[in-house]
């Protein structure tokens, strides 16, 4: 029988004499294929004590840590996954901070430390950044194995110089080291270590080898004893069981895992079978399969035959799985979890039995406004999820929108996806290179500008009108657009015609929602959705609707009253 990575740990935190506990810590011990793909992870973060929302930023700091970590494809590395993750929330904690009263003042922000390991294989992966400190029991004194990032101004005074949530981008360090059984690591916040020594560490850790929670509960006692300030947390980790060779690799590196070929229905495939194909484009190939140990449908996709050797756009696929897993929300599809042996490249999502909104529109040409409102508010609602995780869809079309037969909305694609922080999936903006698809791309990709949530808007704005009219608020004149002077010439079609009979309020939300300036549009997808359900009394205020829109009876009469007064003045004037 083959040995899996087997690890005990011991861990405590505690307020102090402070009034709130700031730290947070965690681990995560995987079962089965993730164990061996994924490994051990531990971390802890420390909040900083200027600031009344740090405790915030290190919670979720671990949280998303410990969560998004095994939502990352299983062709990264480690060191790509967790840095990948931590850049993600890194931007989100420096966003949160800016839309804060704070957005100014770092000290008060939603900023923490963050160390954190990962135990795979016969491996220890560091990752650090902020003054907590890891160490390695040697012998009788402890190896410190990280770097505090804190900068002395005197004896008594410093700063911290490097953190979580402190700018747009933050640098983590990293190493890997090998372990073995029996290595004993800890990993404190400066609440301990300061106040501590290293002979008494090892002593409490060696006279509790078989309780290590107790071990790191009388460390921390001795801390606070000795006079610590601060929060005290503290994390011990002994490696009593390495994994076998066999069980090491038997996934073996991410480079050995390639795209498929072509899959066809009643083939067997990686513990799957395939039933029928449901799409294939340019850029993927779907397939609806059985999942032959549950009978769970699933669907399948791999990569598009014709750009596997695109490294850009193989990122972007492997980037579409861990998106999925990070987001959990009724109207975004979920990804099924990885939980056999994986030989190649590609994602398991929920299989959604029913129409593209882009087929419904055929269906429905005419829809009633109610629908049109219960529809976008759905799509509205997958698309904050995005937006909450600081992530942009950048390909909001209705071929991306699946309607199922109980009528719930889900977004189903990521390909193009931006994920802040993630430099590696930021987009090209050149011209065809532009990810979306143009009829519903925001105009300023067009001129070389990075996409934003208010991009997103945009292209809701544009389904919501193309719903209601069957058509685009400004034709293909934005794909044409190539500079902000054309930008700025862009020209909005009313959504009001004969034909339908669309309220002037609604007609002045899609505008505004799909204004060429992003910084014209609204703010929030939630002033969207309640202009479309209650007339805003800024646009019938500020509107002066023509008398010919208004009511074309009475604009005919009118005109046809002035040419008979004027064809009586005449007739007067020949007469005299």
């Amino acid at each position: 029988m083959s040995q899996e990575l087997t690890i005990s740990i011991g861990q405590y935190s505690d307020r102090g004499r402070k009034e709130i506990n700031q730290d947070f810590h965690g681990a995560l011990f995987p079962e089965g294929a993730m164990l061996a793909t994924k490994g051990i992870a531990i971390a802890l973060a420390d909040g900083i004590s200027s600031s009344s929302v740090s405790q915030i930023a290190a919670e979720s700091s671990i949280k998303s840590f410990l969560t998004d970590y095994y939502c990352t494809s299983d062709t990264w590395s480690v060191k790509t996954s967790v840095e990948r993750v931590i850049s993600a929330t890194n931007s989100w904690a420096y966003a949160q901070t800016k839309r804060s009263q704070h957005a100014y003042d770092m000290d008060k922000g939603y900023v923490c430390t963050l160390s954190a390991m990962v135990l795979k294989s016969y491996n220890a992966h560091i990752f650090h950044i902020g003054d907590s400190r890891i160490y390695r029991v040697s012998g009788g004194s402890l190896e410190q194995l990280t770097n505090d990032h804190r900068t002395m101004l005197s004896a008594k005074q410093s700063y911290l110089g490097r953190a979580i949530g402190m700018g747009q981008r933050v640098e983590i360090d990293y190493r890997k080291l090998e372990i073995s059984v029996g290595d004993i690591f800890v990993l404190a916040t400066d609440g301990v270590y300061e106040h501590t020594d290293a002979k008494f560490v090892i002593q409490a850790i060696n006279d509790n080898l078989n309780d290590l929670d107790k071990a790191a509960r009388l460390v921390a006692e001795e801390a606070f004893s000795r006079g610590s300030p601060d929060n005290l947390t503290i994390q011990i980790v002994r490696i009593d069981i390495l994994p076998d060779e066999d069980a090491n690799d038997f996934i073996g590196s991410s480079k050995t895992l390639t795209a498929p070929p072509l899959l066809e229905a009643r083939q067997e495939f990686e513990g799957y079978r395939i039933l029928r194909q449901i799409h294939a484009s340019s850029r993927s190939h779907i397939y609806l399969a059985s999942d032959l140990e549950t009978d769970e449908k699933v669907a399948l996709k791999i990569p598009s035959i014709d750009l596997r050797g695109d490294a850009a756009y193989l990122k972007r696929f492997i980037m579409e799985e861990w998106i999925a897993r990070r987001l959990n929300n009724a109207h975004v599809l979920s990804a099924v979890p990885q939980i056999r042996r994986r030989r190649f490249v590609y994602v398991i999502t929920e299989f959604v039995e029913g129409q593209t909104l882009s087929q419904w529109m055929i269906d429905h040409p005419k829809p009633d406004i109610e629908t049109v409102r219960g529809i976008i508010e759905q799509i509205a609602k997958g698309l904050r999820a995005f937006h909450r995780k600081e992530m942009v869809h950048q390909d909001l079309r209705p071929e991306n929108i699946m309607i199922d037969g109980a009528g719930t909305v889900k977004i189903i694609d990521f390909g193009s996806t931006k994920v802040a922080g993630v430099v590696e999936t930021g987009p090209s903006v050149e011209g065809e290179d532009i990810l979306g698809t143009h009829q519903y791309t925001a105009p300023e990709y067009f001129v070389g500008d990075s996409g934003s949530r208010r991009s997103d808007f945009f292209s809701l704005g544009v389904i919501a009108y193309q719903m209601m009219t069957g058509k685009l608020p400004y034709g293909m004149q934005v794909s044409k657009v190539r500079t902000r002077a054309q930008q700025r010439k862009l020209r909005y079609i009313s959504a009001q015609s004969d034909k339908l009979q669309i309220p002037v309020w609604i007609d002045e939300s899609f505008k505004k929602a799909v204004h060429p300036d992003p910084f014209k549009r609204y703010e929030a997808l939630s002033e969207f959705i309640a202009d479309l359900r209650t007339p805003n009394k800024n646009f019938m205020s500020d509107i002066q609707v023509p008398l010919a829109r208004r009511n074309r009876v009475a604009f005919w009469q009118t005109i046809s009253l002035i040419l008979a007064l004027v064809v009586v003045y005449m007739f007067v004037q020949q007469a005299s």
